[in-house]
């Protein structure tokens, strides 16, 4: 039932696209000066999964020092949400200038299942640090794991990707590390494409993260589309699985 989860989907089909971590996976590139992670910003999505409204999703941007505040939500609506109501709250905290991940939070309400989870990566050490309790059945779980080096969440990956140059036909790696894995993420520059979104139409840069040994031919694929300037604002998103479409359509964009 999991598909009724519009923003998890996301995040976890964007982690897909992934290979393991015997791969050698490349140093984290910092963002560039020219693409800044935004500060005081609100996006909010619709989302539709097929041609059914789905639930809504919000991102919002804090500067905290040299850190940047990451938060999300997703919650069900409509008939989906009689079906299997969803919940959802995702936080990570940035080092802005390195693009490095210190912390990934999440809190997942998914019809009877609430799990509780805080990942840290302890740069020092070179290890993430993942404490996950299932509310439900009174489950804890600890679990440290290795890491190569600066990465990024699943979440700040997204945004990660527009602080990037958008050449179309180039392609760059994203490290991501999530609990107990690091995945090496490749996003493709596919073309320019003009965009109609409830906030208007947008010339746009098409990417899709993809991985060299294809291990998503069979479980799904991802796009985004960020607009074609100095913002890379994020305004279409898009996971195609075996089970259907998801697809998040920017309708609010607030600097606060």
């Amino acid at each position: 039932m999991n598909k009724f989860n519009p923003l998890k989907t996301l995040l976890c089909t964007f982690a897909l696209v992934g290979t393991a971590f015997s791969q050698q996976i490349p140093p984290l590139a910092p963002p560039q000066p020219a693409f800044p992670l935004p500060q005081h910003q609100t996006l909010t999505y619709a989302v539709d999964w097929r041609v059914f409204p789905a639930g809504t999703a919000v991102v919002h941007f804090d500067p905290l020092g040299d850190r940047e505040r990451i938060t999300a939500t997703a919650v069900t609506s409509g008939a989906i949400n009689l079906l299997f109501h969803v919940s959802d709250h995702f936080q990570s905290t940035v080092d802005r200038a390195r693009g490095c991940t210190y912390q990934f939070d999440k809190q997942t309400v998914e019809g009877r299942r609430q799990i509780n989870s805080n990942l840290r990566i302890d740069y020092e050490a070179m290890k993430s640090i993942l404490d996950e309790k299932n509310v439900v059945k009174n489950e804890s779980k600890h679990v440290e794991s290795p890491i190569p080096g600066c990465m990024t969440d699943l979440l700040t990956g997204v945004f990660y990707t527009a602080t990037q140059p958008l050449v179309v036909g180039h392609s760059f790696v994203v490290p991501i590390v999530d609990a107990m894995h690091n995945v090496p993420v490749t996003i493709k520059v596919e073309g320019r494409e003009e965009i109609k979104t409830p906030l208007g139409t947008f010339k746009t840069v098409r990417v899709q993260p993809t991985a060299e040994a294809g291990v998503v031919k069979n479980r799904g694929n991802i796009w985004i589309w960020y607009t074609d300037d100095e913002r890379h604002l994020p305004v279409q998103m898009r996971a195609r699985l075996f089970w259907g479409t998801i697809t998040f359509r920017l309708t609010g964009n607030e600097d606060k």
